[in-house]
């Protein structure tokens, strides 16, 4: 296990945010994961970091927080903490995200609150949302098991038993086996996202159609010199980095007006300390009409009303159904899992994937036909019989999924 643990925390200082001499680092970690943020924080200092700085947070404050606090708080940021997250940002610090939660820790909670501290918390962390989404400075989401999430995953198991299989899910996860070649799984991982990559882009679609037995009926028009990423990313100052560990994805960004149709979640989505399931979207011109939801309508229903461009789309991505996180056939209540085990969009703020779009301005972006938000909320669309058919300028339809896979040409 402490072999794992380290090859664990190796990897998401060496590679996920690939940690420079001489530069700072903020980890935020509830304070459950005090353990392995400490031993990735040793790692960053091995291998010559500035500074360690930590943001702790903890689920029952944060309970307790939006039960009890005062109403006023939810309108506002303090200063300080504007200030650590927009100067560290705008410093270009490396920023660690250790993502575990109780899935369900703000049920019961009046979600305007919620709505209202997130759009509080938009305004006030401009520059950090701005620059985390043109590569202002190398980020990584990763995560550890706690209690409250290895129970609602396995809630049928002792809490031992429970944790001990969330570590292992993880693990496999994340290409960890403690024989210290994480690095070099995940470059030949980074190859074959790459070599697809290539592809989509060289096909350059006009339009994508998601076709479903769930009764996903969508069309997605592309904009105009959009380019497909996927795995590692490069920070405007040229240093590469993964943004999430796990990661199986190859993504875009949609035309904000050009999505039509109706889609249907394929899993929960865990959001906010809520759980919704078994919803869905109507679409028209971009812009989500009608939402419903079997389960967690209300939080549903106030995410997408954040602000208004949290009702228009930001992010496509492609995801096998055959891959190593959905072969486990684990429910993770986490989104950091749960969308790199199927395809995916998301709602809100749309990443910058167009040419040159790292360089342009938020107005430019929105001049190209990117949605602006901020908010940005994943959820899976993918299915084992999901079908992606692409459509390219000169009229031509290509196959990118067949049953839930990327078809054999891509």
């Amino acid at each position: 296990m402490d072999e794992k643990l380290q090859e664990y925390a190796r990897l998401l200082v060496r590679v996920g945010l690939n940690v420079q001499k001489g530069q700072r680092l903020v980890i935020s970690a509830p304070v459950e994961c005090a353990a392995f943020a400490r031993m990735c924080a040793r790692e960053a200092y091995e291998i010559g970091c500035l500074e360690v700085v930590m943001n702790w947070h903890d689920d029952a404050l944060t309970r307790m927080k939006y039960l009890h606090a005062g109403d006023a708080v939810f309108d506002t940021v303090p200063l300080w903490r504007r200030h650590f997250f927009n100067d560290h940002a705008l410093e270009g610090a490396a920023y660690l995200a250790i993502s575990a939660t109780d899935p369900e820790n703000l049920r019961g909670v009046d979600h305007g609150r919620v709505v209202r501290s997130q759009q509080a918390s938009g305004k006030a962390l401009k520059d950090f949302d701005r620059l985390q989404m043109c590569g202002g400075f190398p980020w990584c989401i990763a995560s550890i098991p706690i209690p409250s999430w290895a129970g609602t995953v396995f809630p049928d198991l002792p809490e031992r038993e429970a944790m001990d299989r969330l570590w292992d899910a993880i693990f496999a996860s994340v290409r960890v086996s403690g024989d210290g070649r994480a690095v070099e799984r995940w470059q030949a991982h980074l190859d074959t996202l790459h070599r697809r990559v290539e592809t989509m882009n060289r096909l350059n679609f006009k339009s994508l159609h998601y076709a479903n037995s769930l009764g996903t009926d969508l069309t997605v028009e592309l904009p105009e010199g959009h380019i497909w990423e996927a795995g590692d990313d490069v920070t405007l100052s040229g240093q590469t980095y993964v943004a999430n560990m796990p990661t199986e994805e190859l993504f875009t960004s949609p035309l904000k007006t050009g999505v039509n149709g109706v889609v249907y979640s394929s899993m929960p989505l865990c959001h906010d300390g809520h759980v919704i399931d078994g919803f869905h979207f109507v679409v028209r011109e971009g812009r989500i009409v009608e939402a419903h939801a079997q389960k967690g309508e209300e939080a549903l229903l106030g995410a997408i009303r954040v602000d208004e461009g949290a009702s228009y789309f930001g992010e496509v991505a492609l995801v096998p159904y055959d891959s190593p996180i959905s072969n486990q056939k684990i429910l993770f209540y986490n989104t950091l899992f749960d969308e790199n085990a199927a395809c995916h969009i998301a709602f809100g703020e749309a990443y910058p994937c167009i040419q040159g779009g790292q360089r342009m301005a938020k107005e430019e972006l929105k001049a190209r036909g990117l949605n602006d938000s901020i908010t940005h909320v994943d959820f899976m669309v993918g299915t084992p019989d999901l079908t992606i058919v692409g459509t390219t300028h000169d009229g031509r339809e290509i196959p990118v999924f067949v049953n839930g896979n990327f078809a054999p040409d891509i």
